[in-house]
């Protein structure tokens, strides 16, 4: 369900045509999940089947469902639209999005909450899916460059406090602003729409506009507070951050992204209370400047899994609890290691050893790794050195008056934890022409976060690439790797489209990328899988032509790169003498040059010269090239890897350049 992560999502019409028209949205897998919206109607539309009725005037029902939707969708006249949200909106960050459709379905209106709310992306899903054109009027979206508020959502990262306005205005403007990143992955920054921005990675004054990417708080910098709770360090001298004052130009507007890169590592006594073990978390980020926004999750040893107050503490603050086995946290070297931990739960280490490990696997997201996975991980990172960086080393904290003790120790991952369930589409395109990609390939494409494909696929549906899409083109040959990259950006948590031409399940990408996940022991639900079909070449090719393939047919595929030759001959053999008409893919390249000539000998062995056969070279496309010909002319017939071969069978004919297989209705 492509638009499920809308939901809750609240449709609202007034009359037939505009129900009809929000009914068309809830009926596929490539809509919204009929589970996760309403369409409410008033009184007079009663008994319509899949609606709900509301029984006050519809202002007062728009504003007792504003706080608990994502998103609305107006079948109304904007004006209207306008005078019943007036008195409902209130910060950007908050409201919801609000679209217009009209009557007609012509146009797909971003009202309100376009960046924040997602309210440009899910016109532009709506628009694609019932063939509008989306209205997007901000001026990030008008000029196709990234929006500031949203560059790292995809990534999980939080929005810290700044003058969020004043920056997106000087990128819109084309004033140079400057990014400063200390945190987290640069893989945003190859974005569609990034590249042309005014966004500069490198040092300089000449800047009206900063970006801060980081991991560290700097609010408490001059703050005489001193924590109330006693801590104790193994370390004499603790690891100071270097402190980098971002205010040291006022006149800049300045903003923060925090990607969740901190794994904060927990030991405690049984029984400690979950304000102990949050003011243990509190104090040592004061002290030591981190920001509480950058905690990708809580670390421990496996038999603190149900210790309550580490329980109550992730629950309350959404973070992830990872834990791991004695036997896997005592392999881990760590600056403090203790014999009387060692004696007491058969590790040196917990908060430590724990911190580090939960750093070297967030690309896993949610999923739990077994003893032998994480063993493997271990020794494939340098020796048994993890990927995390140990920024606080164990501080050992109790709070007066209360019972417990914890141990907290802070780590640095490589990449962060974005927290999301990633997904692959996997998508054909057709032909490559835009008419002939299904509405529901179309949406698939518009809503992911990065899309991967051969770079002539890719410049193909280059209209329907939106503004902050990753965009990864590998080229022909590079296929498995195509699918391995999917693979990694989808454990990570992002969604990701694989694009093939023509259908991408019919010697497309489909079938690697679900090789590649059995290689990796995938349990068939994470990441998820959708496909979306599309015209593949053999039906591309005779819709070109006429009817070829109105009987029985095969399709086969000249290129011997990942098939024996003797195989394929093998095949050519029994399509030739069971008279099938025969589809041939990759026909002949710059270094296979025979394999064309021995099938066609092949035919000739079981058919009459005179058969038929078209040969179409980039149907659909602007170099499109058709010629119909007989077997025996068939090698006089310029051909190449991007062309089909369709071989008729004994009925086939050629009428007036149609090519007709006859089903037999004609006697």
């Amino acid at each position: 369900m492509l638009l499920a992560e809308f939901a809750p999502l609240a449709l609202i019409a007034i009359a037939s045509t505009g129900i009809n028209k929000l009914q068309s949205l809830c009926v596929s897998s490539s809509g919204i999940p009929k589970d996760s919206a309403t369409i409410w109607v008033p009184e007079s539309c009663a008994g319509i089947t899949g609606t709900q009725v509301y029984n006050t005037s519809l202002k007062k029902h728009v504003a007792s469902l504003w706080y608990n939707q994502k998103a609305f969708v107006f079948c109304l006249a904007t004006g209207a639209v306008v005078r019943l949200i007036a008195p409902l909106l209130g910060n950007k960050s908050s409201d919801p999005a609000v679209l217009v459709i009209d009557e007609k379905g012509q146009f797909v209106i971003s009202l309100c909450g376009g960046h924040q709310g997602g309210g440009d992306r899910l016109a532009q899903l709506i628009a694609t899916k019932i063939g509008a054109t989306p209205i997007l009027t901000g001026a990030s979206a008008s000029l196709e460059l990234p929006a500031v508020d949203m560059l790292g959502v995809p990534f999980g990262w939080c929005r810290g406090k700044g003058d969020w306005t004043a920056v997106s205005a000087s990128v819109v403007r084309g004033e140079p602003v400057q990014v400063v990143q200390e945190a987290g992955s640069t893989i945003w920054r190859t974005a569609k729409g990034v590249e042309k921005s005014s966004l500069c990675f490198e040092e300089t004054v000449d800047t009206t506009a900063k970006i801060w990417i980081t991991y560290k708080s700097f609010t408490d910098k001059n703050s005489t507070h001193k924590p109330s709770t006693h801590k104790s360090s193994t370390q004499n001298s603790p690891f100071k951050l270097k402190d980098q004052n971002y205010t040291e130009q006022p006149e800049k507007s300045i903003v923060t992204w925090y990607p969740k890169v901190l794994w904060v590592g927990i030991g405690c006594e049984r029984g400690t209370p979950r304000k102990v073990i949050e003011a243990a978390i509190k104090n040592t980020f004061q002290e030591y400047q981190l920001a509480k926004d950058a905690i990708a999750g809580i670390a421990t040893i496996d038999i603190k899994s149900d210790e309550v107050g580490l329980v109550e503490l992730c629950a309350n603050n959404n973070l992830p609890l990872r834990t791991f086995s004695r036997e896997i946290l005592k392999n881990i070297s760590v600056p403090n290691p203790s014999q009387i931990v060692a004696k007491e739960v058969g590790t040196p280490s917990v908060a430590e050893a724990a911190a580090l490990l939960a750093a070297l696997i967030p690309s896993h997201t949610d999923k739990e790794l077994t003893d032998k996975e994480l063993t493997e991980e271990i020794l494939n990172s340098s020796q048994g050195k993890t990927k995390g960086e140990m920024l606080i080393p164990k501080q050992i904290f109790r709070l007066e008056g209360q019972p417990g003790a914890v141990t907290v120790a802070v780590t640095k991952s490589e990449r962060e934890y974005t927290g999301r369930k990633g997904k692959i589409l996997l998508v054909g395109t057709g032909p490559g022409e835009l008419q002939q990609i299904t509405p529901a390939a179309k949406t698939a494409i518009a809503s992911v976060d990065a899309v991967i494909g051969y770079g002539l696929y890719l410049d193909l549906i280059s209209p329907l690439l939106r503004t902050g899409q990753i965009i990864e083109a590998l080229p022909i040959t590079k296929e498995r790797q195509r699918a391995q990259r999917a693979i990694e950006l989808a454990n990570w948590g992002l969604s990701v489209a694989v694009v093939s031409s023509g259908d991408c399940g019919i010697y497309g990408m489909a079938g690697l990328v679900l090789e590649e996940l059995q290689v990796c022991g995938w349990d068939g639900k994470t990441p998820g899988i959708e496909i979306f079909p599309g015209i593949t070449a053999l039906q591309a090719a005779a819709s070109r032509v006429g009817t070829p393939l109105m009987h029985d047919f095969c399709a086969i595929s000249l290129s011997d790169l990942l098939t024996p030759w003797e195989v394929i001959e093998k095949r050519l053999q029994a399509a030739a003498a069971a008279d099938f008409v025969t589809a041939l893919y990759n026909p002949k390249s710059k270094t296979r040059t025979e394999q064309l000539t021995i099938a066609t000998n092949i035919f000739l062995q079981h058919r009459n010269p005179n058969t038929t056969v078209a040969v179409v070279r980039s149907a659909y496309r602007e170099d499109e090239q058709i010629t119909i010909t007989t077997l025996d002319k068939l090698l006089d017939v310029s051909v190449d890897m991007l062309t089909i071969v369709l071989i008729g069978n004994q009925s086939t004919r050629n009428y007036c350049e149609w090519m007709i297989t006859p089903r037999g209705y004609i006697n």
